[in-house]
C-alpha cells in the first residue's frame, strides 16, 4: 500500500460495532488485520511502544521476500497476544487514525480479535481469574484470611506453585489483600457547604475501584483527606462492581456490559445531580470517559457519567484554576520522578498530575511519559513478564536520575512494577508512593 500523508486533526473514535455479527467473523478480521498490518508495516512509527509491532515486524522480514502477504495468517495472533490496550499508538503515534480515511484503529482492531477468541472459548482460566477482579477482592476485609493469604503469596515455593497451575510469574509483583477494605475505613460522606466554580462542580462522588476498595485503601484515604482539608463534600459510590478493563482486555464483552449495568444507574444519578466523579486509578476513569461510550454510544446515562468523569488531578487543577484549591502547604517533597501513565496520557487531559504536584513549595517534578510495560493483568502472566521488564527497562532508568525523594505513578501497578524493575537494575532504593499520597504529604494531612 503506497504512503499518504498523515493526518494532521485530532484523533477521533468510531463507536465499536461489537453487537454486530460481522464483528466476530473471522475472515473480515483476518481481511482487516491484513488491512492495517500493511499500513503499520509501510510506516513503522510504532516500533518502540510495545512487542506488538517489532512481532509484526519480523513475521514480515523474516518471509522470503520482505511481505506481509508471506505470513501465516495464523501467526497473526502472535501480534495480538502482546497488545494490552494500552492505546498509546492510536492517541499519540499513529498518523493514519480517523478521520484519516486509511481509519486505522489498531487497539480496537486487536480487541476485536480478543473478542472473537472468547466467544470460541480461547481463554485460559488464568486469564478469566486474574480478569475477574472484584471477585478476587473476596479476601479483602477478613483479617485473618487476608493475612494468611498474602504470607502464601510472598514464599517462593507458593510462587512456582502458582506460576506452574495459573501461569503466573513466579517473579511478579503481585498485590496485598487489606486486612479492611475502603468501605470499612472510610466515612461515607461529608458535609461541607457545596460551592461550585467556573470549571467545576463543588461535590465530588468517589469511585473507588477495586484496587481501591481491596488492595490499597490508604489511597483512597489520601483522596478523602484532600478533599476535606479543601472543605469539598464527596459521598463514596456504593456497592459498586469492577469497571470492566480488566474484562476489556481479555475481549469479554459481555461481561463489561453487565458490569455496566451495575454500575452506570447509579452512577448516572450522581451525574445528573451535579457530582464530579472522580476515580484513583486512570484505566477505570479511561473505562467511563471512552470504552464504555464508545460501545454504548446510543445510552444517554453512560454519556452523562462520561461528562461527570474527572481523573482526581484534573479536578483538583481546575479547582486551582476556579480559586478553590487551598495552596497552603507544608511539607516539601523534594525530588519527584513522576510516571506518567498510558491510560493518564490518553485521556488528553494533559500532565494535570505533575502540574498539582509542583504548586507544593520546594517540590520538583520530573516525568517520565514512556510506558512501564506493567498494565495490569498483562505484565504478571509467564510468558509476557520478561517483555514487560524489557518494554519498562528505560523508565527503571530515567525514574532514577537525578537522586529522587520519591518515585510515583498515577498507575499504583505500574508504580510497583517501576520501583521492582529498579532494584533488579540494583538502582538506589527510592520510596514509592502514589500522587494522592503525596499530595495528602504535602499538605501535612
Amino acid at each position: 500500500m503506497a504512503m499518504t500523508e498523515g493526518n494532521l486533526e485530532a484523533p477521533t473514535r468510531h463507536p465499536l460495532d461489537w453487537q454486530n455479527p460481522e464483528f466476530y467473523d473471522q475472515t473480515k478480521i483476518d481481511a482487516e488485520l491484513e488491512r492495517v498490518f500493511d499500513v503499520c508495516h509501510g510506516c513503522r512509527r510504532c516500533v518502540n511502544l510495545c512487542g506488538s509491532f517489532p512481532t509484526l515486524f519480523d513475521l514480515i522480514d523474516g518471509t522470503p521476500d520482505g511481505e506481509l502477504e508471506q505470513v501465516n495468517k495464523a501467526d497473526y495472533q502472535t501480534v495480538v497476544d502482546q497488545c494490552y490496550l494500552c492505546d498509546v499508538c492510536y492517541m499519540t503515534k499513529c498518523p493514519y487514525v480517523p478521520p484519516h480515511p486509511w481509519n486505522i484503529d489498531f487497539p480496537h482492531l486487536m480487541l476485536r480479535q480478543k473478542a472473537k477468541n472468547f466467544q470460541d472459548d480461547k481463554a485460559t482460566v488464568r486469564d478469566k481469574v486474574l480478569s475477574a477482579t472484584d471477585k478476587m477482592g473476596f479476601f479483602a476485609g477478613i483479617p485473618i484470611v487476608t493475612q494468611a493469604v498474602n504470607a502464601v503469596n510472598k514464599t517462593g515455593l507458593a510462587r512456582l506453585m502458582l506460576e506452574g497451575a495459573l501461569g503466573v510469574h513466579k517473579d511478579a509483583w503481585l498485590p496485598e489483600y487489606a486486612t479492611k477494605t475502603f468501605p470499612q475505613l472510610a466515612a461515607k460522606s461529608s458535609t461541607f457547604p457545596v460551592i461550585d466554580g467556573k470549571k467545576t462542580p463543588g461535590k465530588v462522588a468517589i469511585f473507588a475501584t477495586c484496587y481501591i476498595n481491596y488492595n490499597e485503601p490508604g489511597i483512597g484515604q489520601d483522596l478523602i483527606k484532600i478533599l476535606q482539608h479543601n472543605e469539598i463534600p464527596y459521598e463514596l459510590v456504593e456497592k459498586e462492581a469492577c469497571c470492566g478493563m480488566p474484562k476489556l482486555e481479555l475481549g469479554d464483552l459481555e461481561s463489561v456490559a453487565a458490569n455496566k449495568e451495575k454500575n452506570i444507574p447509579k452512577l448516572a444519578e450522581l451525574a445528573r445531580a451535579g457530582y464530579a466523579i472522580l476515580t484513583p486509578i486512570p484505566s477505570c476513569t479511561l473505562m467511563f470517559k471512552q470504552e464504555l461510550p464508545l460501545m454504548f454510544p446510543g445510552d444517554t446515562a453512560v454519556q452523562a457519567v462520561k461528562e461527570a468523569m474527572w481523573d482526581p488531578f484534573e479536578y483538583l487543577v481546575a479547582r486551582h484554576k476556579d480559586g478553590l484549591l487551598k495552596t497552603n502547604f507544608t511539607t516539601e517533597l523534594g525530588h519527584v520522578s513522576y510516571h506518567l501513565a498510558c491510560h493518564s496520557r490518553v485521556q488528553n487531559v494533559g500532565q494535570k498530575t505533575a502540574e498539582a504536584l509542583r504548586l507544593i513549595p520546594g517540590t520538583v517534578v520530573n516525568v517520565v511519559e514512556r510506558c512501564s510495560g506493567h498494565s495490569g493483568t498483562w505484565g504478571v502472566k509467564k510468558e509476557f513478564h520478561e517483555m514487560a521488564k524489557k518494554i519498562g527497562k528505560p523508565v527503571f532508568k530515567r525514574m532514577a536520575e537525578e537522586e529522587p525523594n520519591f518515585i510515583s505513578s498515577d498507575c499504583q501497578l505500574a508504580g510497583h512494577h517501576i520501583e521492582q524493575g529498579m532494584a533488579e537494575l540494583g538502582l538506589p532504593p527510592t520510596p514509592m508512593a502514589h500522587p494522592l499520597t503525596l499530595m495528602a504529604k504535602g499538605y501535612g494531612l
